[in-house]
């Protein structure tokens, strides 16, 4: 006589109603967890993988250099992070420096040795190493004024030395500095 299980509603109710031990499921083998891991280092279409990478790739960059253009803290280079720098970029572009008009006057200088005439040269060259001499002294004068308003904003022990960081971006032309200008002129920061 074999025994046959009797399926009566109550039995099948309280199988379904006892909670499940342990994880509900059987353990896989070791050759199947090795197929679920098994991938080609080399996508199958190696042209679409090199689109998608460089597409990838290109809106990193993008997301990099619009955050760097806004200021954002995270995507600005070592040198340009912090409040001092920050501080220091702020009254840089609130501020008028000779430095702006170096280069525009480097490229009438230029022009201007095209012409025959070696009067006109010499009189181009001497201006530009005058203003040369001018664009320096703005230079140092930002320096000391800048490391002045730092000791003052966070006290002598927390200023950086920035003179040399102040004057590179007051030699700039204002529309090519990066970070971009976030204060307009005349604006100091405080």
């Amino acid at each position: 006589m074999a025994k046959t299980p009797s399926s009566t509603p109550s039995t099948v109710e309280t199988a379904s109603e006892q909670p499940t031990v342990g994880k509900g499921r059987p353990t896989p083998t070791r050759r199947e967890k090795e197929e679920a891991r098994k991938r080609p280092l080399v996508s199958n279409d190696r042209a679409e993988a090199r689109r998608k990478a460089r597409a990838d790739a290109q809106l990193q960059r993008d997301k990099a250099r619009i955050g760097m253009a806004n200021g954002d803290e995270r995507y600005l280079p070592i040198r340009d992070r912090g409040p001092q720098k920050r501080y220091v970029r702020d009254y840089v572009d609130a501020r008028f420096s000779f430095g702006e008009i170096l280069i525009p006057l480097m490229f009438v200088v230029i022009i201007l040795t095209f012409l025959p005439d070696p009067n006109v040269q010499a009189i181009g060259l001497i201006a530009l190493w005058a203003f040369f001499i001018v664009a320096a002294a703005d230079a140092v004068l930002l320096g000391f004024q800048v490391t002045r308003k730092l000791k003052a904003k966070f006290g002598e022990d927390r200023v950086e030395k920035v003179r040399w960081y102040a004057a590179m971006r007051a030699l700039q032309l204002r529309m090519m500095r990066l970070p971009k200008p976030q204060v307009r002129r005349g604006a100091y920061p405080e």
